[in-house]
């Protein structure tokens, strides 16, 4: 695909920042075709739980959505410990989709956020294009349920361990099962571990996803030098944080750039209010919070208050003039 950037006129954009805004008057609205929003801040999956323990330290229905765990068909207790490592500027994880399951998650966790008044996306996952069907099938006309993001980087175990995400053609079975049952959104979650990101998300939104989260963890790994141990049970991890938010910022804008229209949930690495900007600006409709918040459980709340007065500061009535505007050299 073409290396070019989305322009907008320089100054233009110069002009625009130079007289302040009042803060109450900055629109956060954040459009994603069929769905709005009041703020573009929401939880990256499987760092929030279903919000319930955040809640105790501010009201979680600040943020714009709330995105739960992944939920799987059935329970699943997840991998062996250790579970976790931390990175330079960053973490690993492989906790195996740990979850409920959905129809658990439906009787105890879905009535507590619907009693809050929350907008939740529900991130499902599956280890077949039926697994995925089902689990959206129970999602069916849940209360306060305003999305569903299918978590593609999960296994597939019909085919040796191939990440749906890695191919198009898989990718878009998956989806094409899911937006058959569900009345509400359809957001793909994709990695950057393909050759072309951009062919699968085509392939995704033609098979009648109505947007994407960019992107999910990078696979990695780590060695304890002294014991020869790799610092997670599993071996292979998936790695979180600011060291992976340069590459979800690169794969946000490439598929901005093919695809303009289509609603984009931009999340690898977000723990201030710049990093923020840099995603709606590469071409992000939401933004998503996650490894910060096990840094800062109040990243995601603090972000919804500071986007207000930093675009007001610089003259910007609206968070949503900044989507896709990147200057070019």
């Amino acid at each position: 695909m073409s290396a070019d950037v989305r322009r907008i006129d320089a100054a233009s954009a110069s002009a625009h920042g130079d007289a302040a805004t009042e803060a109450a008057d900055v629109d956060l609205t954040a459009d994603l075709g069929r769905l709005t929003l009041p703020n573009p801040i929401t939880t990256a999956s499987g760092c929030f739980a279903s919000g319930a323990e955040i809640d105790r330290f501010y009201d979680v229905t600040d943020l714009g959505a709330i995105t739960v765990k992944s939920l799987t068909l059935e329970p699943r207790q997840g991998l062996p410990t250790p579970r976790m490592a931390e990175t330079p500027a960053g973490m690993l994880n492989a906790i195996g989709l740990q979850n409920p399951g959905v129809d658990g998650w439906l009787e105890r966790d879905l009535p507590w956020l619907q009693g809050k008044g929350a907008k939740v996306i529900a991130s499902i996952a599956g280890n077949t294009p039926e697994e995925f069907r089902d689990v959206a099938r129970r999602l069916r006309r849940a209360t306060g349920v305003v999305a569903v993001e299918v978590n593609l980087s999960c296994p597939n175990v019909e085919h040796r361990g191939l990440v749906f995400a890695c191919d198009p053609k898989a990718s878009a079975e998956v989806i094409t099962a899911v937006a058959r049952e569900v009345d509400v959104p359809v957001f793909a979650k994709l990695t950057s571990d393909v050759t072309d990101i951009v062919a699968v998300a085509q392939a995704c939104i033609e098979a009648g996803a109505s947007g994407l989260t960019l992107i999910n963890t990078l696979l990695g790994m780590s060695i304890d030098p002294e014991t020869g141990r790799t610092r997670l049970f599993n071996g292979y991890g998936g790695l979180s944080g600011p060291a992976i938010r340069p590459v979800a910022v690169r794969n946000v804008h490439q598929v901005h750039t093919a695809l303009p229209d289509v609603p984009i949930i931009g999340t690898g690495g977000v723990r201030t209010i710049e990093d923020v900007i840099e995603m709606v600006r590469a071409g992000a409709s939401l933004v998503a919070v996650g490894t910060a918040t096990f840094v800062d459980p109040f990243t995601a709340r603090d972000l919804v208050r500071e986007l207000r007065t930093w675009l007001a500061a610089r003259g910007h009535t609206s968070v949503a003039e900044l989507r896709g505007s990147v200057l070019a050299w």
